[in-house]
């Protein structure tokens, strides 16, 4: 089975910066994805930003594009996403996963990690 743990939340105010770093053990999938989400007080889980294992694609939900940075190094044990110019509607808890298969609705999702608060103000 693959296991997540993130880390790295925490509070800060409007544009500033956070690394969640996403230790990962057990994945051996080759097409596969490696995913950032989150889940905003009473909103539903949302895709954040995805890692391609098959062609090391990554893609982004729109409202992150240019300021969030997922990556993935060649083992595919570390995941990390760069949070850039923070916004207090990026306030949310977020969660790594993983999955067999690139979907982007977290229904669909295998594996998640505990999931990491991040508080920014304004």
């Amino acid at each position: 089975a693959v296991r997540l743990v993130g880390s790295g939340g925490g509070s800060l105010q409007a544009g500033g910066s956070l690394e969640l770093i996403c230790t990962v053990s057990g994945y051996k999938y080759s097409t596969g994805c490696l995913y950032w989400f989150r889940q905003a007080p009473g909103k539903e889980r949302e895709w954040v930003a995805r890692a391609n294992s098959g062609t090391g694609r990554t893609s982004y939900t729109e409202s992150v594009k240019g300021r969030f940075t997922i990556s993935v190094d060649n083992a595919k044990t570390n995941l990390s996403l760069q949070m850039n110019s923070l916004i207090p509607e990026d306030t949310a808890m977020y969660f790594c996963a993983a999955n067999a298969v690139c979907y982007s609705d977290y229904k669909l999702i295998s594996y998640w990690g505990q999931g990491t608060l991040v508080t920014v103000s304004s």
